[in-house]
């Protein structure tokens, strides 16, 4: 279901545009579609067959996605495993400070190798309209004035659907253009279409290392743009809506955690409009990587830091409860595989 189904289902049942905002925006703050305001109510404002039609509507919102669990994390998240009306789950993570992390696929085509997401593959992609409803879904629980596609799947794989429910979440939505955050591994749509959007979000670039060669092994899939070129691109883009581009670096023990890595980094983001993330890998005994120990974090961050370039450390909202994205999902996927293996056979 996309953004367009919404309005167009409105539209027949007699709305306008000014009725049609009045009741997506009271979805979007997670309140009853007839929700009025203080000064109005529903009554006096939406027609007699809008009224009437409301309750079929809420019904088909509602059935967008339904919260399967939650899982509160120490540090204030809250990791929420979602499932669609098709029975396919995805992840969203209630953030610290209201933040909200969504999910725009199941699954995810780049296959990077430290991600739980990328070991399904792409099964389907994820509507506009399911993607915001992940919003309105959390704005029941707490506040959100901030959204990060950082969750499952790969935005720009799955740009038109993006890209509505980001213009509708920076309009009707009320959330700022900076709080709204595109994470991509660097595809060249990107570059393309969010300079022409409307509300033209910040944008966060997942680089990992300076190396063209070991990303092209970390990120088997992503597109072959060089890391010295994904920057250029990059800072193009931060110079261009104002806000600085978030480097994304996942920290692999013995990796790309290197000095020589470091160096790299000063290489490519000195001088620039840039703020570099490190993320300790959110790591289990049995992974085949591992998170650098605590003092080399400090050293790469105190070393960075020093010189010049503005480095913050990101963990994994949920690490104490092995919540790392897709971490949900596999459980859930595997506890219904497991009780289909166990039903009697006929």
């Amino acid at each position: 279901m996309r953004i367009t189904d919404i309005h167009q289902h409105l539209a027949e049942l007699g709305a306008k545009p000014a009725h049609s905002g009045r009741v997506v925006r009271a979805w979007l703050q997670g309140k009853p579609l007839n929700a009025g305001t203080r000064r109005q109510h529903t009554e006096h404002f939406l027609p007699l067959s809008v009224r009437d039609g409301l309750p079929a509507l809420a019904e088909r919102l509602e059935g967008l996605v339904r919260l399967r669990s939650e899982h509160p994390g120490a540090d204030g998240s809250a990791r929420l495993l979602v499932e669609l009306a098709d029975g396919q789950m995805v992840e969203s993570v209630l953030l610290p400070r209201d933040g909200l992390c969504v999910s725009t696929q199941v699954g995810c085509a780049v296959g990077c190798v430290f991600c739980m997401t990328g070991k399904s593959g792409l099964l389907r992609q994820v509507g506009s309209a399911e993607i915001v409803a992940q919003v309105a879904l959390a704005r029941r629980f707490r506040a959100v004035k901030k959204v990060v596609f950082m969750g499952m799947g790969e935005p720009a794989h799955n740009l038109e659907n993006v890209l509505e429910a980001i213009d509708l979440l920076g309009t009707d939505g009320g959330i700022g253009h900076k709080n709204l955050v595109f994470s991509t591994v660097g595809d060249p749509r990107v570059f393309e279409r969010l300079p022409q959007q409307r509300v033209k979000p910040a944008l966060a670039l997942s680089l990992h290392t300076t190396r063209a060669d070991l990303r092209e092994q970390l990120l088997p899939k992503a597109p072959r743009i060089a890391p010295d070129e994904l920057v250029e691109l990059g800072e193009r883009y931060a110079r261009t809506i104002g806000y600085p581009i978030q480097y994304q670096w996942t920290l692999l023990k013995g990796i790309n955690d290197s000095v020589e890595e470091m160096d790299g980094i000063l290489r490519l983001l000195k001088g620039k409009y840039a703020v570099m993330n490190l993320i300790p890998y959110n790591s289990l005994d049995a992974d085949d990587y591992q998170r650098p120990d605590g003092d080399r974090i400090v050293q790469m961050v105190r070393y960075l830091h020093s010189r010049g370039i503005l480095t913050k450390v990101r963990n994994s909202a949920g690490q104490d409860i092995d919540g790392g994205c897709g971490q949900l999902r596999a459980r859930a996927v595997d506890v219904v595989n497991t009780k289909r293996l166990q039903r009697p056979a006929r």
